[in-house]
């Protein structure tokens, strides 16, 4: 195949114009059309289970809103991610975030009491004071063992805003499992607050994830970011038959320091995570920059759904 040139117009299509890049070459502009042509065979592939993974930072920013715009349309039947996105996820609901600048000085931040997170800014009480009270008020409603996503479910409804993707998942019923639950504020304020009455019931997670993979033929994933979401999903995607039959990867991580998060596909081949015949592609980028286009692609290409 020829490297062909881009012919842009003002009336291309973000479908369009992915079309074109994957004959353009040019390095990840090929990687990103290809990553759209796999999670499209994804979602059109009746018979298999689609997993979404993603880390906590990026709720912070406005992919939340297509996070939870995939929680409405149900593309996804699984969610896997850190107790950061519960945390954002809730603050968000109630409080402002606002933008601000990597070079922002931190130490003056520090004394206005903002929190940084990237060129996101965090008034201190639109976190901790937002996430204490909202916790405060949920646990005072549970007892007993609880799994995660049943937890997240609760807050989800809890929540109960158009813009939170717990509050899809809640309505649609689609697990959002947390491994990391205790590591954030709102694992925290559980723990601070339950006083004996609520346990986290990991194991409960577990079984439902040994169940999903061991119900579908094919599995489907698609990862942002590293850590331990990206993990969990690997690991219980080697069960109930080879690995991921579809695999995208987006992500900045390197995979020279022997990391997680900077593993490619085919390192997870290895571990039979991900099927020697799958579909795969790692896309070094900002999900920032690469998922509102991918995601744009992806509603012009699906049937009409509102």
């Amino acid at each position: 195949m020829r490297v062909r040139d881009l012919e842009l117009d003002r009336g291309m299509s973000a479908r369009e114009l992915l079309g074109m890049m994957g004959e353009m070459g040019g390095f990840m502009g090929a990687h990103l059309a290809y990553a759209y042509e796999i999670i499209m065979k994804m979602l059109q592939d009746d018979e298999c289970l689609r997993i979404l993974s993603f880390t906590g930072n990026i709720v912070s920013t406005g992919l939340r809103g297509i996070i939870a715009d995939m929680a409405r349309r149900r593309l996804f039947h699984l969610l896997i991610t850190t107790c950061g996105a519960l945390d954002h996820d809730l603050a968000r609901s109630r409080a402002e975030y606002r933008v601000g600048s990597f070079d922002s000085d931190d130490y003056e931040l520090a004394e206005k009491g903002v929190h940084r997170l990237g060129n996101v800014w965090i008034d201190a009480p639109s976190y901790g004071g937002v996430i204490e009270s909202e916790m405060r008020e949920l646990v005072k409603d549970l007892s007993g063992p609880i799994a995660t996503y049943e937890l997240c479910w609760k807050l989800g409804e809890r929540i109960s805003s158009e813009k939170s993707f717990l509050t899809w998942c809640w309505r649609n019923q689609i697990p959002v499992v947390v491994p990391g639950i205790v590591d954030g504020a709102v694992g925290y304020q559980i723990w601070l607050n339950s006083r004996g009455r609520l346990h986290l019931d990991l194991m409960k997670d577990e079984t439902l994830l040994n169940n999903l993979m061991w119900d579908h033929r094919r599995k489907g994933g698609v990862l942002l970011g590293g850590g331990i979401s990206k993990h969990h999903l690997l690991w219980w995607t080697q069960f109930g038959g080879e690995g991921l039959d579809y695999a995208v990867y987006i992500s900045t991580a390197d995979e020279y320091d022997g990391s997680l998060s900077g593993a490619r596909p085919r390192e997870a081949i290895t571990w039979h995570k991900i099927s020697a015949k799958a579909r795969h592609i790692f896309v070094k980028a900002d999900v920032t920059i690469a998922l509102p286009f991918v995601y744009l692609a992806i509603l012009q290409s699906l049937p009409e759904n509102p």
